[in-house]
């Protein structure tokens, strides 16, 4: 019988609000949160790995003239440290020297220092050595999943409920005390999904025989829940390898034949004939970078770049005769055909994402002359080609390229006389030393000397698809995923690969939406006629996206963030061109805010802050390091002051009787892979939260609180009849719950293992070994219970009419909902079942997205009149107009760099 509450006080963790145990409170709680804490343990444990490696890596430091090894972590302010060629950097170092002989190294910091004084005792200064990359990082966040979210949400509702019951009831420590039961279970089914992934030995890259890891245990469920896919392009969808293919110079294509220029037999011969055009445009690709040559320990000549693109322009000029052998202070050594070629460097005009091209000064220490040599984006190059040059033909390659999905760059050079190179050069390092506005004032510098270029060719650089690409992104637009491409690189060839890789469909299944423009006013009008498209073509079968460039897009998220949020919510698809880190985290933000699930995936530092921003981000590591793989993540209610239970068997059921099932179901499956490999929109089911929302949690507390009531209700009623004590009715309540568990999940498992067997029937065979166990104990308060209960018929009779009552409405509903309502995923369960084929599944849409209501509609206005600024470039010549798709024809500027320019010139003399 129930003791008096004022007869065991001791044993009560708080006698006003619950009469157990406090080993039945405490137990559970201390298992729970001891699990939760040895997961987070373990994680914090493999990161303190990660950073013992790097603390304890040796490196070189020289003190008193010898060199000794020590460890990283034991560096210390003073020490010279001694690095080799390719040697980790350890620590922020200041450069002291190199063994190049330009002493050249790479490096990026900002020093303050006062101006001159007379004080030649005193110098107060300070160093600041912050890298870009590191810079565009930022600080991780945490992360959320989708079920933590609902969790969160449903904890919610259940806390107000707990309230109620304490202040109606007084019972909130049973209450919690469940609650948290369930904790253990999903902490440990994380970890067992994280080790599945770092087990699969299908997602071991066979090249470098890296296999994949999940840094982060806790968000693993959000893999099959991701509706959006944020990618880079180079080095994720491509491979990031540099491979020369064709070029035009001249006017003349080499390996539209072949595919192949370095095997064109026409340029072999122009090489061959000494072809002046021919032998400047090898003479640009081998001069113009930041390549440093070197040899190895064979004798071959290796080269060190800061780009791919560069690495592959010198060594197609390598094989095309044009070799780049040496480079010692500021004179450069060509091998070009038997002779040596030596050129001085006189300055060299960096690349900038504003004036996207390069040049070197050069002067031929033969013949004394001094050359400008450049290279860039054709926006960038040809418009400054001098006026006498037709640059037709040169377009028409970049365009031929670009559709071939090629990276272009134009070469160009000019002649300079000595009296303007020593004129500008001034003006170049008066500029270069300013401490105000300096990189405007270089640009600016830069250009006086960039103008009447005589434009050799263009060159086409191929970047191939990773293997499986096309296939892998079909696969996922049939399962609802949705993908953007941000990529810092151009327009028509991040088209062109969205095309070959099916990121969007050509005409007629697919329309492709351009938003562009330099001021607000353009983009505004842009974005009115795209969200009009958009809106119209909804309801028709057509794949329709937009692409947008970096500029066009800053203007967009800052003055017409709420139109563009409806842009992105009904589009499917984007390409995003020259795109900075921070404007991919703020796209990846803005999908967020649409209570859309995000998967962010890049290969680089460039990609770091997109990665982190994600629900999922996952990094690769590729040519670019390892900076986005280290970024990346890859962890209920009794109704009374007494208590229904004894403590052992509460603490029990919390712990082990609950729990043991649940971890097991993580092998289970619902679909074989086979299935939903053949069926992958039958991954919409996981979007949304259309599997695991609310009103599935209130059928699940539902049925639980159904079975708890057939338990204890039979119990009562065919106990009191036997007149039997209160510990008698409480055992048989809880073995009529045991029984409902293992039928509820024998019921709810799709594919039966040994492991499912044992722990759902072996489950049920450990709770009476376990209550035989107690019961011979005399001080365990089960006493002779369990003894007595078994021998009785009326106890399995019991037994029987609880698992028939709890289980024959629900077999019924399920048997109803199976045959009448059947799912997408019944309809495959049963096909599976049967063996029979599945011909059809029908349509399933996509979980649709409530606008905000303050997103007011745009409202289409009539263009401006055009400026005069504008005037002259633009054309109603049929070259010079596209139509993507079948909405309104856009119109193209002939040359949009001169739009720029004169754009540029304009806000500057305003």
């Amino acid at each position: 019988m129930v003791e008096p509450a004022n007869e065991k006080s001791q044993h009560k963790l708080w006698s006003l609000i619950t009469p157990v145990n406090p080993a039945s409170t405490w137990g559970p709680l201390i298992f729970i949160f001891a699990v939760s804490a040895t997961k987070e343990a373990w994680d914090d444990y493999n990161r303190y790995l990660s950073d013992k490696k790097a603390n304890e890596k040796e490196v070189w430091v020289v003190k008193q003239g010898i060199k000794k090894l020590i460890q990283s972590q034991d560096i210390r302010v003073g020490n010279i440290v001694w690095l080799r060629e390719n040697d980790e950097v350890p620590c922020d170092l200041v450069l002291i020297g190199t063994s190049d002989p330009q002493g050249v190294c790479y490096v990026e910091g900002v020093i303050e220092c006062p101006g001159p004084d007379k004080d030649i005792r005193r110098f107060d200064g300070n160093l600041r050595n912050e890298t870009k990359l590191g810079m565009t990082r930022g600080i991780p966040e945490p992360k959320l999943t989708a079920v933590d979210a609902m969790i969160d949400k449903l904890t919610g509702a259940i806390f107000v409920f707990q309230i109620v019951v304490v202040i109606v009831l007084g019972t909130a420590g049973n209450v919690w005390k469940d609650t948290e039961a369930r904790k253990v279970s999903l902490d440990l089914v994380k970890s067992l999904y994280a080790k599945f992934i770092d087990w699969d030995y299908e997602m071991i890259d066979p090249e470098t025989d890296t296999p994949s890891h999940a840094t982060n245990t806790a968000i693993s469920e959000d893999l099959a829940q991701v509706e959006y896919i944020l990618t880079d392009k180079t080095g994720t969808l491509t491979e990031n390898r540099m491979i020369f293919r064709r070029c035009c110079i001249g006017g003349i294509f080499y390996g539209n034949e072949t595919g192949d220029a370095l095997k064109d037999v026409g340029l072999l011969n122009a090489i061959t004939s000494g072809s002046p055009d021919v032998i400047r445009f090898l003479t640009v690709m081998a001069v113009c970078n930041t390549v440093i040559p070197a040899k190895s320990k064979a004798g071959a000549i290796l080269y060190k770049a800061q780009s791919q693109d560069e690495e592959a322009l010198v060594h197609a000029a390598a094989q095309l005769h044009m070799v780049l052998v040496n480079k010692n202070a500021s004179i450069l050594e060509i091998k070009f055909n038997g002779s040596v070629l030596q050129y001085e460097i006189l300055e060299t005009l960096e690349f900038t994402s504003d004036r996207k091209r390069m040049s070197v000064v050069v002067k031929d220490c033969h013949s004394g002359n001094i050359s400008l040599l450049s290279k860039g984006a054709d926006e960038a190059i040809l418009p400054y080609a001098h006026a006498g040059q037709q640059t037709r033909t040169f377009v028409e390659a970049v365009e031929q390229y670009s559709q071939l999905g090629l990276r272009t760059l134009c070469l160009a050079w000019r002649e300079v006389e000595e009296d303007e190179y020593q004129e500008w050069s001034l003006m170049f390092k008066e500029a270069s030393s300013t401490l105000i506005d300096r990189e405007w004032r270089i640009a600016e510098v830069c250009q006086r000397l960039e103008h009447d270029l005589k434009v050799l060719g263009v060159t086409a650089i191929e970047d191939r698809l990773q293997d499986g690409v096309p296939e892998t992104i079909e696969t996922l637009r049939k399962a609802g995923i949705n993908f953007w491409m941000l990529t810092g690189d151009k327009q028509n060839t991040a088209i062109q690969i969205a095309l070959s890789c099916n990121f969007i469909s050509p005409e007629p299944k697919g329309q492709l939406l351009s938003i562009d423009g330099k001021t607000e006013d353009e983009v505004c009008r842009s974005l009115e006629r795209v969200l009009l498209t958009m809106r119209i073509t909804t309801s028709e079968p057509k794949d329709v996206a937009f692409v947008v460039d970096g500029w066009a897009l800053e203007i967009a998220l800052k003055h017409y963030r709420k139109a563009f949020t409806e842009l992105a919510i009904l589009s499917r698809t984007a390409i995003c061109c020259r795109v900075t880190p921070s404007q991919k985290a703020q796209l990846v933000e803005l999908l967020k805010s649409c209570d859309y699930r995000t998967l962010a995936i890049g290969d680089g530092g460039n990609d770091v802050r997109m990665i982190q921003k994600a629900d999922i981000g996952v990094g690769i590591s590729g040519r670019e390091g390892l900076q986005a793989a280290r970024a990346a993540d890859y962890s209920i209610g009794s109704l009374s002051g007494t208590s229904l239970f004894n403590s052992v068997s509460l603490m029990a059921y919390n712990v082990f009787y609950t729990s043991i099932p649940v971890l097991v179901s993580t092998i289970d499956k619902d679909l074989s892979e086979g299935t939903v490999m053949q069926h992958p929109q039958i991954l919409f089911y996981c979007q949304a939260g259309r599997l695991l929302n609310p009103s599935t949690f209130a059928g699940w507390f539902g049925r639980s609180l159904f079975h708890a009531i057939v338990a204890f209700v039979i119990s009562i009623h065919v106990y009191a009849y036997e007149k039997s004590e209160m510990e008698e009715v409480s055992m048989v309540a809880l073995s009529g719950c045991i029984w409902l568990q293992a039928f509820v999940v024998a019921l709810e498992t799709n594919s039966f293992t040994v492991f499912q067997h044992l722990a759902i029937w072996g489950n049920l065979v450990a709770f009476y070994i376990i209550n035989w166990i107690f019961s011979a104990i005399p001080s365990s308060g089960m006493y002779t219970i369990m003894f007595r209960l078994c021998s009785q018929p009326s106890y399995w009779i019991t037994m029987f009419l609880i698992v028939a009552a709890g289980m024959g409405p629900i077999v019924a509903l399920k048997y109803f909902r199976y045959t009448y309502r059947a799912s997408k995923i019944n309809i495959l369960q049963q096909a599976e079942r049967m063996g029979g084929p599945i011909l059809s599944l029908g349509t399933i849409e996509p979980q649709p997205r409530a606008i905000e209501k303050d997103v007011a509609p745009l409202s289409i206005t009539q263009p401006r009149s055009r400026s005069p600024v504008y005037e002259p470039l633009l054309s109603d010549s049929p070259n010079t107009r596209r139509s993507f798709g079948s909405g309104t024809p856009f119109d193209f500027f002939q040359s949009p760099s001169r739009l720029s320019s004169i754009y540029s010139r304009n806000c500057k003399d305003n």
